[in-house]
Order: C-alpha cells, then sequence, then structure tokens
C-alpha cells in the first residue's frame, strides 16, 4: 500500500514538474524580434518594457557598434540574413535604392499615426515613389548657441529674442562677428568652422542638391548650394572661424577656453558642449538661428523583408515612438522629439543652468516646428564630401574661391556619371 502511494506520489510530483516547464519554456507563441541599433540610438529602458507591453513577444536587442551604416550596407548586399527591426541615421535616403529590401509601413497601419508626427520629419522616410521605409525616432533641430557675456560686452544684443530680430539673417550675423572680433582684437572668434556654416545654411532649406528625380541640381537658381558656399566664403575671408571643427579636442579647448563666442548647431550639440566647456556654464544661450529654423540630424526605425513578423514589428515600432514614450527618452537621452504633441509637453519649459536657466527646449521646439521638407538623394554624402573637401581647402589652404568652385562641380558631376 505505502509503496503503491509513493509510486503514485512520484508520478504526481514529475507530472507536476513537466506542467511547470511546459509554462516557463519557450512556446509557439513566443514571437523574437531582432532588433539592431547603436547606443543611445533608442531608450534600453524603453526596449526592456517591450516585453512587459507585449506578453508574446521578445526583444533580441543588439546594439552594434563601429561603422553601423556599413554593417547595415553590407547586410543588404548579402541578400539573405538580417535584422527585423533596424535603425537608420539621418542617411536614409541611400537606402531608398534598397526599399524593396523593407516592408512598406504604410501597409501595416502607418497611416493612422501620421499625424501624431511633424509632417517634413514623416517625409524622409518615404521615398518619391510614395513607400515608407522608416518611422521617425527622433530630430535635430537647429538654432544659434551664443556667449551672452562676449556678446554683451562686445556690444551686441544678448537676449535670446533680440538676437534672433537683430541678427536673424547670415549677412547680419556674420557682420555682428566682424564687430565682434574687432573689439576682442581678434582673441574671439564668432564661430568655430566656415564647413559649419555650409552645413547650416543647407539645413534650413527645401532644395539643397538633387530633386526628387535624382537630377543634381546644386548649381542651378534656387538650390541653396550655391548661398551656402558664398556665405561660407564670406566667412573665411573675414577670418570669423576659429578652424576647430566639433568632436575634436581642439573644438573642446575652444570652446571652453571662451575663444569661439557662438556657432549654429542641432539640439544634440548641447550635450556636446555642455561636456566640452563645464567652465563656461552659466554663460551660454541659445536663439533661433541666423537665415532661418533647420534641421541637422535625426534618427529611423525600419523592418526588413527578412522578418517573419512584420505586423508585430510594427507594434513595437509605434509603440516605442509614440509621443509619451519619446519624452520619456528625451529625459533620459536627449533625444528630441519627432512627435509634434511632444513638443507642448512641460519638460520643453524647463530652464537650464548650463545655458544661465533659460529653457532652450520652447526654442528648439518652435525650430522643430518650422522646418522646411528637403529631399537628401541617395548620393548626399557623395556630393556634400566634395564640396566640404573644396571649402576646407579656401580655409585652411588659401585656394581660390572660385577655382574651388569649379573644381567641386566638376568632380560632383563625375561622381553623379558613376
Amino acid at each position: 500500500m505505502v509503496k503503491t502511494r509513493m509510486v503514485g506520489l512520484c508520478m504526481l510530483i514529475l507530472a507536476m514538474i513537466a506542467a511547470g516547464c511546459g509554462s516557463t519554456s519557450p512556446t509557439e507563441k513566443t514571437k523574437t524580434l531582432t532588433l539592431w541599433y547603436w547606443n543611445r540610438s533608442l531608450d534600453d529602458g524603453l526596449i526592456k518594457s517591450v516585453e512587459q507591453k507585449f506578453p508574446g513577444i521578445r526583444i533580441n536587442a543588439q546594439k552594434i557598434g563601429g561603422d553601423f551604416k556599413s554593417k547595415l550596407k553590407t547586410t543588404l548586399a548579402a541578400g539573405s540574413a538580417g535584422p527585423d527591426i533596424v535603425a537608420f541615421n539621418d542617411w536614409v535616403s541611400e537606402l531608398f535604392v534598397s526599399s524593396d529590401r523593407f516592408y512598406d509601413l504604410y501597409d501595416l497601419g502607418a497611416k493612422e499615426i501620421e499625424p501624431d508626427f511633424l509632417d517634413w520629419k514623416w517625409n524622409f522616410g518615404v521615398t518619391p515613389e510614395g513607400t515608407m521605409i522608416a518611422l521617425p525616432i527622433d530630430t535635430g533641430p537647429t538654432a544659434l548657441f551664443y556667449r551672452a557675456d562676449l556678446f554683451q560686452e562686445a556690444g551686441l544684443p544678448s537676449d535670446p529674442e533680440d538676437v534672433h530680430k537683430q541678427l536673424g539673417t547670415w549677412e547680419s550675423y556674420l557682420d555682428a562677428g566682424k564687430k565682434l572680433q574687432d573689439h576682442f582684437a581678434g582673441k574671439v572668434k564668432m564661430l568655430d568652422n566656415v564647413n559649419n556654416v555650409y552645413t547650416q545654411v543647407n539645413a534650413q532649406s527645401d532644395r539643397i542638391y538633387f530633386s526628387k528625380e535624382d537630377e543634381f541640381i546644386g548649381d542651378t537658381t534656387g538650390s541653396s548650394m550655391k548661398n551656402a558656399w558664398s556665405l561660407a566664403v564670406k566667412a573665411a575671408q573675414l577670418k570669423l572661424a576659429g578652424n576647430a571643427n566639433a568632436f575634436t579636442s581642439e573644438w573642446s579647448a575652444a570652446m571652453n577656453n571662451s575663444s569661439i563666442a557662438s556657432f549654429v548647431g542641432a539640439v544634440w550639440m548641447k550635450e556636446v558642449l555642455e561636456e566640452a566647456a563645464p567652465d563656461t556654464s552659466g554663460k551660454w544661450r541659445v536663439a533661433r538661428a541666423p537665415g532661418g529654423d533647420g534641421n541637422n540630424g535625426g534618427s529611423f526605425l525600419a523592418i526588413m523583408k527578412t522578418s517573419n513578423y512584420p505586423q508585430e514589428a510594427f507594434e513595437v515600432i509605434r509603440y516605442l515612438q509614440n509621443p509619451d514614450n519619446q519624452i520619456q527618452s528625451y529625459k533620459n537621452l536627449n533625444l528630441f522629439p519627432s512627435a509634434a504633441k511632444a513638443l507642448d509637453d512641460p519638460i520643453m519649459k524647463e530652464k537650464e543652468p548650463f545655458f544661465g536657466n533659460q529653457a532652450t527646449g520652447e526654442i528648439f521646439s518652435e525650430s522643430a516646428r518650422n522646418v522646411k521638407p528637403a529631399y537628401f538623394g541617395g548620393k548626399y554624402s557623395n556630393v556634400n564630401g566634395i564640396v566640404g573637401r573644396e571649402l576646407t581647402s579656401v580655409a585652411l589652404q588659401g585656394k581660390n574661391p572660385d577655382k574651388a568652385w569649379k573644381d567641386a562641380i566638376s568632380r560632383i558631376k563625375k561622381e553623379l556619371l558613376r
């Protein structure tokens, strides 16, 4: 009797263990989505919350180091393997030629959430043929970063509104730079480098290098390329630049030792500046940029055709980028929202000690609302690199600007024939 009961009890325990194992091990209903992204492109805590929001989903989040774009393009060229969800940076238009490798997000329900986003940012992820391959993550609205104390000492306006009114054009900004440098006998430069002037002027335009038919328009009337070039050359000829490039030790030193008074940059430069120039805390302000509002940078999420769960992947990226979660990402990582509603959040009115207790979020929000929609084209990086090198030769080596311009146009046209 006892032996029989013991056998029965053992069988019951084994049955319970088996049942328990069955409830905790992966089942056929568990769907794993692999995500490729780079450090700080997404909020890691938010990614972890996906599995709580979607119990049947497991996220295999892979933080890719090194040259992210090259790895992605190599994967696309291979034609087979790939993640379910992948992040893009602002080079999204370079992948339009591979649009057939990504799901059209319009087919998965993107139209429902389109009104939530800034239209110009949304359209960056839509091909000229109308296929939506990428959902917006963040944006990079631009503004003028300037030293209020140096401006004031040089007799320039120092209040952000007054700066915007009196230095609202690139011409007035460069003229103010000459006045500032004369006051400081050349010991303080107005801006960091002339290539940045060129970049920011183009960032304010809706016509840069290419039409939506991918025809080169950089040297035609109405394109910003020639105007941007002329303004950058003027800055070089007036010797307004400290010839310091962002993300270098020279740039950090120049900002921290007060030898550069201003620069136009994207919102993400706030964090870069704070880390580079801690000794100048409280002295910086932000005003609307000369020449108008623009955008520089900002990322996207796409779903590759290699995914077996495109609809589930879409629901995940939709969740990650809803307005509330974008606000959370802004708080945690300074990822400036692409959702229009998020720009009205109280966080944008929070005062920032580094910027003299100015609420810079208000300035960047207004800039983000007024960015012009632009088309970049798949060869943007190639063309921009050619122009940048020629402009550097003007600024640092004294090359004749007219010769440099002709050389740039010639090399661009050769590049586009490849």
